[in-house]
């Protein structure tokens, strides 16, 4: 596929982990495509909802790299349909110029929590014969659970979902509850899909004297967090499968954010975890 000049300045830079996840997503998606070719009956959605700009700058060569909706328009055999989603205005212009040839591009302008709720839900009903891959890749706590609920409701869609531990770790998981300022509380319940976060991972310390007021400090790691929230998009969302979290690291071995992989079917897990063991 073509990609037509841009400006650089507009693009993100990412590392190396962030390549990793792109290749990741690129090689469920060849095999998902595959399986749904051969199923004519079947639909299959290709849904990206925080596309950006359709390719990034890479820190370690300095190289334009293709985004996740460029690697999806060069899957073949294609998908049926494709969705990308982006709340800003210049990285909406560079998806259209991507898109532009392809009638079975959308390319939505606005809050994707929005747009998937209000408008792409509908897409994915499972008696009309629409399956779904969706790729949930926010910059932050920018995805609302109401979101990944309503996208595991359909019974009829995959998602890999950007666990951003370290946003959650700077901003809401404080080691002093008290530090947490009231709007990245709002964020961490709008993520979280509930205030229960609180009581998940903070506990009250002894205290001494024995007469002082006991303190509420944070009691749990990046691991816990992120199988905690494992938890919920099984026994809440109703994902019957979802995949061992990968931890992305940066070149100081610090977790950037977990990927994550949830789906109904457990051949979907089988691939993902075949795909991810390559690159643990």
């Amino acid at each position: 596929m073509r990609v037509p000049p841009v400006d650089e300045d507009i693009l993100d830079k990412i590392g190396p982990w962030s390549e990793v996840k792109l290749e990741i997503i690129r090689k469920y998606a060849k095999a998902y495509s595959q399986i749904f070719a051969n199923r004519p009956g079947l639909a299959h959605l290709y849904i990206d909802a925080f596309a950006g700009a359709g390719r990034h700058i890479s820190k370690r060569s300095g190289e334009l790299v293709p985004g996740s909706p460029a690697i999806a328009l060069d899957i073949e055999p294609p998908f049926r349909e494709y969705h990308f989603i982006d709340i800003d205005g210049l990285k909406i212009q560079l998806l259209e110029d991507i898109a532009k040839q392809r009638k079975s591009v959308v390319v939505h302008h606005g809050d994707c929590n929005v747009v998937i709720q209000n408008e792409l839900l509908a897409l994915l009903r499972y008696d009309q014969f629409k399956r779904g891959l969706s790729i949930l890749d926010p910059y932050g706590m920018d995805l609302k659970w109401s979101t990944v609920d309503g996208l595991a409701k359909t019974g009829t869609t995959d998602v890999f979902i950007n666990f951003p531990v370290m946003d959650i770790n700077r901003n809401a998981l404080r080691v002093d509850p008290d530090k947490i300022s009231s709007d990245q509380s709002a964020r961490m319940t709008s993520f979280w899909g509930g205030d229960t976060w609180r009581n998940e991972f903070y506990a009250k310390q002894a205290q001494i004297p024995l007469w002082g007021d006991p303190k509420v400090e944070k009691n749990s790691d990046n691991d816990q967090v992120v199988s905690a929230y494992v938890k919920r998009l099984k026994e809440v969302a109703g994902f019957r499968f979802v995949a061992s979290p990968m931890p992305m690291r940066n070149s100081h071995n610090a977790v950037v954010y977990y990927l994550l992989f949830a789906s109904h079917k457990p051949v979907a897990q089988k691939i993902v975890e075949e795909i991810i063991s390559k690159y643990r």
